[in-house]
């Protein structure tokens, strides 16, 4: 087993509560944060759901009020009039065939991919490149539609996507360590309160079991769950 550094015994010596609210826990894991990057700061909920049952798959997206602290490269792949609404509407790359061509190329040079309905049939070829980065546009997330100029001003504003992974997990960004607290304290409850809101009819007995929030390196706090059930 790996021994601990210094630096992380010492940051895990200000954690001295079995729990803590969102407001509280905030301003904590800016501090335990020791890194000499601005590290990410991670939610990570343990879900009562077993992922292996279709009906039982937690999935979505919020919007964080704040944002992630960086703006997301975006690119619209679309025909006719959507091509120019993705340029309007602030998306890095704008357009049709011709971009499908450069990813088989290997270009991925981007966050992000909205697309069209009528494109998804060559965006489809792209599986295989977009698939394992979880750039390939779904529906169920809102990047596959007709709407691009949303769908690009959500992603820039912040969007994230949600899903839980086959040990029943979600793990999801929420800021950075040099954020205010009160804003990271903000984007998590959007987020915890999104993946509640995304609880599906099937699952049975206690939903959100368990909630942690820590830094890229630092320990973990544990968060009172009925206090953001109850928010």
């Amino acid at each position: 087993m790996a021994k601990e550094g210094k630096k992380y015994q010492a940051s895990s010596k200000l954690v001295d509560k079995p729990a803590y609210n969102l407001a509280d826990a905030m301003p904590i894991v800016k501090k335990a944060a020791f890194a000499k990057f601005d590290e990410t700061v991670e939610v990570a909920m343990r879900l009562g759901v077993d992922p292996k049952h279709a009906d039982q798959m937690v999935r979505g997206t919020v919007v964080l009020p704040h944002g992630l602290g960086k703006s997301k490269r975006v690119i619209v792949i679309a025909s006719g009039d959507k091509v120019r609404e993705g340029r309007e509407a602030g998306a890095d790359e704008s357009g049709g065939e011709d971009l499908v061509v450069r990813i088989q190329g290997g270009w991925v040079d981007f966050d992000a991919v909205v697309a069209t309905p009528d494109m998804m049939k060559s965006v489809g070829k792209l599986g295989k490149v977009l698939g394992p980065r979880g750039l390939m546009p779904n529906p169920k997330t809102g990047t596959v539609t007709v709407d691009v100029a949303r769908a690009v001003k959500e992603v820039k504003a912040g969007k994230v996507e949600f899903r839980v992974d086959k040990t029943g997990i979600i793990h999801c960004p929420v800021g950075k360590v040099s954020f205010e607290a009160q804003k990271l304290a903000e984007n998590a409850g959007a987020l915890i309160s999104s993946v509640i809101k995304a609880k599906p009819a099937s699952a049975k007995g206690k939903y959100v079991k368990s909630i942690v929030i820590s830094s890229t390196m630092g320990p973990g706090l544990t968060i009172d769950v009925d206090s953001v059930e109850a928010a």
